[in-house]
């Protein structure tokens, strides 16, 4: 039933219980309803002539739309925000669940790496749409950095944390490049490592590189200097499963190209940036839909995101899902609350 208490954007309960019986048919179904289907379910019931004509008003009001002449109605973008924000009712996580998704999160010999990884398979399966994990770029103590040759002009940095964890980039190296050069850099920086952290190494190597340039390669000089670079550029690293539940439903080519296009920029570092500055924007669960998140830009597409605090309530990441408007908002909300305190708890 409404609440008639608190009625979204000045709705009466007529139009308020139409308009959150078509929302919710179309996230279970995502066709049209019909004003003869409404009348079938709607409790109080109300005429088929009634309901066409506050579906009418609701369409006028931009909450409603036809996608035929002859079809029912479907919630435009702004009629699933006015749904989400004073119509639905969200459903809460019984002891149970919580207990299986913590399970599932638990650490058992993995690592932080393999659990965020299943975090976002979860969060994926339980959505039935694409999860995801961000966490943020670490400054912890450092213990070995290697440098690998790929190929021409390319070469992978492996950092090894303190605590054991491995983080790997790719960076470009100069043309002609030795191997003795990628050594050189190697075991330069380990020379100055000592419980240090990254931020503490760019420290030492700026001051190193202006005393003692003339007494390193400058081929090495330059490896070591991307390598750093591409710590400073990079946000974090983002854990995304279950995309392929996004082309479900993608039948026309527009569409497909829109949706691998977010793929593309969900990789991207800016867009990384991006989903930390949202959450720092959140005390608790956001729902954007379509381009109001600021950086998808197009319909069709939701995000729910959460912020993963630690102990002290700092953000140590992001967790969210991805999906199409039509998601079961008041299912995943919960799932991604809770799971962003448990993820809050593990990257402390």
């Amino acid at each position: 039933m409404i609440d008639l208490s608190n009625l979204p954007g000045g709705m009466d309960a007529r139009s308020a219980n139409v308009l959150r019986e078509i929302v919710e048919q179309y996230m279970e179904t995502g066709d049209p309803v019909a004003s003869k289907t409404l009348a079938q379910r709607l409790t109080p019931s109300l005429s088929p002539a009634t309901i066409r004509n506050v579906m009418a008003e609701l369409t006028q009001a931009g909450l409603l739309f036809s996608p035929h002449v002859s079809a029912g109605r479907l919630p435009t973008e702004k009629g699933v925000r006015l749904f989400v924000d004073g119509l639905l009712q969200f459903g809460a996580l019984d002891e149970l669940e919580r207990a299986q998704i913590a399970g599932r999160l638990a650490l058992k010999g993995r690592s932080m790496q393999e659990t965020l990884a299943e975090a976002s398979s979860m969060l994926s399966g339980l959505s039935a749409a694409a999860g995801l994990v961000l966490a943020p770029k670490g400054d912890g103590a450092l213990k070995h950095i290697e440098f690998v040759a790929l190929g021409p002009g390319k070469a992978l940095v492996i950092l090894v944390a303190a605590d054991g964890q491995v983080e790997n980039r790719v960076i470009e190296t100069p043309p002609g490049l030795p191997p003795s050069a990628l050594v050189e850099a190697g075991n330069y920086l380990n020379s100055l490592l000592g419980d240090v952290t990254l931020s503490a190494l760019r420290q030492r190597v700026s001051e190193n590189l202006q005393q003692n340039r003339s007494d390193l390669d400058v081929l090495a000089t330059s490896v070591i200097e991307s390598g750093l670079a591409m710590w400073d550029e990079q946000h974090g690293t983002l854990y995304l499963r279950g995309q392929g539940n996004l082309l479900t439903d993608i039948t026309e080519i527009e569409k497909l190209t829109t949706i691998q296009m977010l793929f593309e920029r969900l990789e991207a570092q800016e867009t990384m940036l991006r989903l930390l500055q949202l959450a720092q924007e959140s005390d608790g669960v956001r729902i954007y839909i379509g381009a109001e998140s600021g950086f998808f830009g197009m319909s069709g597409v939701s995000m729910v995101v959460a912020p993963a605090r630690n102990e002290t309530n700092r953000i140590v990441g992001a967790i969210g899902v991805i999906g199409p408007t039509r998601l079961n908002y008041g299912r995943i909300v919960p799932v991604v609350d809770y799971t962003a305190r448990v993820i809050g708890r593990l990257l402390s």
